[in-house]
């Protein structure tokens, strides 16, 4: 008899708050090669990447506290933290 094999769900954790789970369940932030860093909505986006909750109080803990700067081994500049700043705004979840 033959066992079937489980589909491997690929498990992120959320740089702020380190709760872990499947990959749907988190927003991807990119660092680019030219060094900007943006929200990456398909997951597919080429550089070195960082999962965010969908949680409002996390983006703005990440936002305001450097977990950005450090996962991503890069820093922000205004124009980068201001997209994020406005992106985060638009996320209604303030679990």
């Amino acid at each position: 008899m033959q066992m079937k094999k489980t589909k491997h769900i690929p498990q992120r954790t959320c740089i702020t708050c380190r709760k872990t789970g499947e990959k749907r369940e988190f927003i991807r932030l990119v660092c680019l090669p030219e060094a900007e860093v943006e929200v990456d909505l398909t997951g597919r986006k080429p550089g070195r990447g960082s999962y965010l909750c969908i949680n409002r109080k996390c983006w703005d803990l990440a936002l305001s506290s450097g977990h950005i700067e450090r996962a991503l081994r890069t820093q922000l500049t205004a124009e980068n933290k201001e997209k994020l700043v406005n992106y985060a705004k638009g996320l209604n979840n303030t679990v």
